[in-house]
């Protein structure tokens, strides 16, 4: 670890596991048989579409989209670059997007948008965080795992600077001078 960096626990490894397996049962109601096309966000968006996927006992696809407003900041720009895009047809696609934290909203609202315009059946929203207090942009998440307070998370893929990502908790990031 960092020694100006200060982990702490934010959520456990053993409550994101019900978190997943809640989360999926609700997408298991809505779309058995629909064949979905989830879309993970990358980077952060990777372990948890990899663990919700696993908990479906129908066919889905994959896709992923990489997108950034952070760069080595822990503020967003509120600039969207689209570094990664996708290959599959949205259209006429039930689509479901796999988030790792919803935070101010301007890139989710960015992708969401975006998506719309390729003219999906249906695009839903899932996240497994999210931090309403630092909103900026409405967003509707239409399948949630935890809201968090204000603080900068890492861990269970999400990232400080490509670091923690592996980490199989969450935690938040206190920095210390």
């Amino acid at each position: 670890m960092d020694s100006q960096i200060n982990l702490q626990k934010l959520i456990d490894q053993k409550d994101i596991k019900i978190a997943v397996k809640r989360i999926a049962s609700e997408i298991r109601k809505d779309f058995k048989g629909k064949n979905p096309l989830f879309i993970g966000v990358l980077k952060g968006g990777f372990v948890f579409l990899s663990d919700l996927i696993r908990e479906f006992d129908f066919n889905v696809e994959i896709e992923f989209i990489r997108l950034s407003s952070y760069g080595k900041k822990t503020e967003t720009s509120g600039k969207i670059i689209e570094v990664l895009g996708l290959n599959s047809e949205i259209k006429n696609r039930n689509v479901i997007v796999v988030e790792d934290i919803v935070d101010t909203g301007y890139t989710t609202s960015f992708l969401l948008n975006w998506l719309k315009n390729e003219n999906p059946l249906s695009l839903k929203l899932c996240a497994l965080t999210n931090k309403p207090s630092h909103r900026k942009v409405s967003i509707i998440i239409n399948y949630l795992g935890f809201t968090i307070p204000d603080k900068f998370i890492v861990g269970y893929g999400i990232d400080f600077n490509e670091k923690y990502r592996n980490l199989p908790d969450i935690y938040f990031i206190e920095f210390k001078d």
